[in-house]
């Protein structure tokens, strides 16, 4: 199969944006982010959790995630000789501005509430067409680099006209709700181990306070101080790889001044304390790279 021969341990391929993922045994949870993408399943499954919220999405399905933000995921139906393998390719809001109708309100400018980050949809056989043209110019390097932007547009054009397309068409228009609350996501990732008040950073997004209360929630599943505290986690538990007999130090180093609150909020996040995930990694069982596609 193309993606088993082009799967590389880094997801990477020759095609800038485009990513295979190769899972040959289900494993536990791995905590990441999700990064602005569209993931599409060829065989197994993925189960990915966004705050309180679940998405499972198999062979034929695809995801779409319009806000970079920390998600658990874990690959389900894989086994030894039969591994799960998915697609993934990065929504870029430039080549979607492009591609939005010229009419007028096709694309509403300032929708009241943003839409949850994550949606899950059946794959229509033109997206899928697309996606399978694409990935057989990794076969075909003379062809690559003219054809390859193009079937790009198309599945951003297939996504933008689909079932999700409201999410997607948001990412191209410099006013909406998702845009401003990709604002606040950037700011809230740049400076996670500062503490902030969220009136300030509802103003750098452009927002009341009460719309970017109301918009953030949806669209991450959860609050501007939740959001930051699964960014500071993840950055720790990265840390530990290289640093497992720091913990105290890198707890400091993300933000928590306290010692027991971080082993605490590291313990409910990950399932077990800082100390005891750090002799696993040291072990060489390190956090996944990315939970999409």
């Amino acid at each position: 199969m193309l993606l088993d021969r082009h799967a590389r341990p880094d997801l990477a391929t020759v095609i800038d944006g485009v990513r295979i993922c190769k899972v040959d045994q289900a494993a536990g949870p791995e905590s990441s982010m999700s990064g602005t993408v569209l993931a599409v399943i060829a065989q197994g499954g993925k189960r990915l959790a966004l705050g309180d919220r679940f998405y499972d999405y198999g062979a034929g399905q695809y995801l779409v995630a319009s806000v970079d933000v920390p998600v658990t995921g874990h690959a389900m139906d894989a086994a030894p000789g039969v591994p799960a393998l998915g697609f993934g390719m990065t929504l870029e809001p430039a080549v979607i501005a492009e591609l939005l109708p010229a009419g007028p309100g096709d694309v509403p400018q300032s929708p009241g509430t943003a839409r949850l980050g994550i949606a899950v949809s059946d794959a229509p056989d033109e997206l899928l067409d697309a996606v399978v043209r694409l990935l057989r110019l990794l076969d075909r390097p003379r062809d690559r680099k003219t054809l390859a932007p193009l079937y790009k547009r198309e599945i951003l054009w297939r996504l933008m006209t689909g079932e999700q397309g409201d999410v997607v068409r948001q990412l191209g228009v410099a006013d909406s709700s998702l845009t401003h609350v990709r604002r606040a996501v950037r700011w809230i990732r740049e400076n996670y181990t500062q503490p902030f008040r969220v009136e300030e950073v509802a103003q750098l997004s452009g927002m009341s306070v009460s719309a970017f209360h109301r918009n953030f929630q949806a669209v991450t599943a959860m609050s501007p101080i939740q959001f930051q505290k699964n960014i500071r986690l993840q950055a720790a538990r990265l840390l530990l790889t290289n640093r497992p007999n720091d913990i105290t130090g890198i707890g400091q180093r993300v933000g928590y001044h306290s010692p027991s609150q971080f082993s605490r909020e590291y313990r409910r996040q990950f399932g077990v304390p800082p100390s005891v995930d750090a002799a696993r990694l040291r072990g060489g069982a390190g956090p996944a790279g990315a939970a999409l596609p």
